[in-house]
């Protein structure tokens, strides 16, 4: 189960402040790693940056961005990166993440914004995470992300997402739930969606709860139990690509943290299932 890019196993779950406490005085959890928004965290002193660090000091930690804008047509903020790095060393943190879409352009959008599916597309965001990694001196995983719309739209959505991860060498964190939605969205099967993504970029995976809009629209907003249809795509892809280290994310609406621990450990039902034959692809 173990990642060249991410050495950890199991089931994860998002570290929220909410229930920092109550988890540093739980012995024994089941939670095999844990992940942050190192935006969150990077500056954090006091009392919450103590207890942050005893937790990186009993979990596995991994990082998952909010702010590289890894599309934007906007410079990389270097400074950031540098002060990143610092973040990951100090924390030993295992592995970082992000999201394939931008977020900024003169300033903040607060919001995750589609990248055109082109070539040109393409060759711009390889080289932006070329950059990256090699200013972070580790490999830089892009998440597949919930959108809403596909502007100026040249090749589909797995096309693009293929073409970025070899073009710039990086690997891959696997959304299950982005997949669902997108699938209802823009209307494709989510199995062939996952079937086409080349499983040894597969670093980790996320799954998430949602929001039906309507029935043909879903907002993914990590603030809903997930539902079983997620739950059988999740098994789907341990079933093609082998069983992966996997994250509940939770972020509205967050339930007592005893709640959050059962969704990890359906997490681990579901990695343990009966071994299916693992295809070999590219």
């Amino acid at each position: 189960m173990n990642s060249k890019t991410c050495p950890v196993n199991g089931a994860g779950l998002g570290l929220r402040r909410s229930f920092i406490d109550e988890l540093a005085q739980m012995d024994d959890t089941g939670i095999d790693f844990l992940e942050v928004a190192p935006e969150n965290w990077m500056e954090m002193g006091g009392g919450f940056g103590r207890k942050f660090s005893a937790i990186t000091e009993r979990y596995p930690m991994l990082c998952h961005g909010l702010s590289l804008s890894i599309g934007s047509p906007a410079p990389l903020d270097e400074h950031f990166l540098q002060r990143l790095k610092q973040f990951f060393d100090r924390h030993n943190i295992r592995c970082y993440s992000e999201h394939l879409s931008y977020c900024s352009d003169d300033g903040h959008l607060y919001d995750l914004m589609p990248i055109p599916f082109t070539e040109e597309a393409v060759h711009y965001v390889a080289d932006r995470i070329k950059k990256v990694q090699s200013i972070l001196e580790r490999r830089l995983v892009i998440e597949n992300v919930s959108y809403y719309a596909a502007p100026g739209q040249e090749m589909d959505e797995i096309a693009f997402t293929r073409a970025i991860l070899e073009e710039a060498d990086c690997d891959l964190l696997l959304d299950v739930n982005n997949v669902y939605v997108n699938s209802v969205n823009h209307r494709y099967d989510p199995i062939d969606y996952i079937k086409a993504l080349p499983t040894e970029r597969i670093a980790y995976l996320h799954i998430a709860g949602h929001y039906n809009e309507a029935e043909d629209l879903i907002v993914d907003t990590h603030g809903a139990d997930v539902i079983d249809p997620v739950w059988e795509l999740l098994s789907q892809t341990y079933q093609y690509h082998g069983v992966k280290p996997t994250l509940l994310e939770r972020d509205f609406n967050i339930p007592p943290l005893p709640q959050l621990i059962e969704e990890v450990s359906t997490i681990q039902r579901y990695q343990q299932q009966p071994a299916f034959k693992h295809v070999s692809h590219g």
